[in-house]
């Protein structure tokens, strides 16, 4: 299964993928969204998430 990653270098925190999925992703005391659970959600939903990050930080590893 694929997994998602967030590109800590490139995230804003802007949280959309937060309000997506909040069993894959949350945020951090860095102000950053990070995966809490890479297998919390469908692909299909995790996809949504990253399609709407508005600066391209999450990618499929």
């Amino acid at each position: 299964m694929k997994k998602p990653v967030v590109d800590q270098e490139v995230c804003e925190g802007h949280a959309i993928c937060v309000g997506m999925v909040p069993e894959v992703f949350e945020m951090g005391d860095d102000g950053k969204s990070h995966v809490k659970d890479p297998e919390g959600a469908e692909e299909p939903d995790i996809q949504k998430a990253i399609d709407n990050c508005p600066v391209d930080a999450i990618e499929w590893e």
